[in-house]
């Protein structure tokens, strides 16, 4: 499913974005970091309402929707573009061991893509799975809360800094969030 399977406009979505090969890119806190003042950007500049989120090391979840007037199809493409465009650079200008090995993954990847030019870092399509009632957004809420325990990251969701989790702790996370 890709972003055309956002159709209702009002609706809440569990969305997964992938990088592609599953490339380990968010390992490193500076790539989390540019996801994070994306989401920032795309809340207070395009709309885009955050229920639950984690940065995975090689993907991302995130529950969201759309304010009114906003289109999250849309929102989701320009966050991708921009995290993409911005994520390849950084790659480029800081010292990372492993630059020539992502970047060729990610320009071999573009090759085989007819949307991207010289880099691809986001696999085609999000997932999107349309929250259709409270027990299944709890589940999808406890599923990303508990995606860092299973990897073994922390002993308890709301210790893993880049999550939603700790909000639903009664905590403050590094984003704002609608909590249900």
């Amino acid at each position: 499913m890709g972003l055309k399977s956002i159709t209702d406009k009002n609706a809440i979505f569990f969305i997964t974005a992938t990088v592609v090969n599953w490339i380990d890119i968010f390992s490193r806190p500076i790539y989390k970091y540019i996801i994070i003042d994306s989401l920032k950007h795309c809340q207070k500049e395009k709309g885009l309402e955050i229920y639950a989120w984690v940065i995975m090391t090689n993907h991302i979840h995130l529950i969201v929707s759309a304010k009114p007037n906003f289109n999250l199809s849309n929102i989701l493409r320009d966050f991708k573009k921009f995290t993409s465009k911005a994520i390849i650079e950084s790659i480029q200008l800081e010292n990372e061991s492993r630059r020539d090995w992502m970047l060729n993954h990610f320009e071999f990847a573009a090759k085989l893509s007819t949307k991207n030019k010289y880099y691809k870092l986001w696999q085609d399509g999000n997932e999107p799975k349309i929250i259709y009632s409270n027990e299944f957004m709890m589940q999808k809420i406890d599923y990303i809360h508990n995606n860092p325990v299973k990897a073994e990251f922390v002993n308890y969701p709301e210790h893993y800094k880049f999550s939603s989790a700790i909000d639903y702790a009664d905590g403050k996370g590094l984003l704002d969030v609608v909590l249900v």
